[in-house]
């Protein structure tokens, strides 16, 4: 069974948006993801309940497992985005608005 360790990327760890990208990359793969953390027993990445629940903070390292056919693929997309700073603020959007309000307003 194909496994990785991966560093949380997330400064505050898998609090809850950062947590429901894991669960839902995990939850679109063809094989069922299992996330680990310190001794603890893996658990299905797929849930967010349990995802939560293992406490990763930004900097810890969960071992993540899949088995079956496209299992290292499915590991490289959910590694992939937990080693993400999902905490980081988005890049703003250009205004391409025209600028409709009177000058000195």
């Amino acid at each position: 069974m194909p496994t990785r360790d991966v560093v949380v990327g997330s400064r505050i760890g898998l609090h809850g948006r950062p947590a429901a990208v894991v669960v839902r990359t995990a939850a679109a793969q063809p094989v069922t993801i299992r996330i680990g953390m310190g001794g603890r027993l893996p658990v299905d990445a797929s849930s967010i309940i349990a995802v939560l629940a293992l406490g990763a903070h930004g900097g810890d390292t969960v071992t993540i497992s899949a088995e079956g056919e496209g299992a290292e693929a499915a590991l490289d997309a959910v590694a992939g985005v937990l080693a993400e700073d999902l905490d980081a603020e988005p890049a703003a959007e250009p205004n391409t608005e025209p600028n409709t309000e009177p000058a000195g307003a």
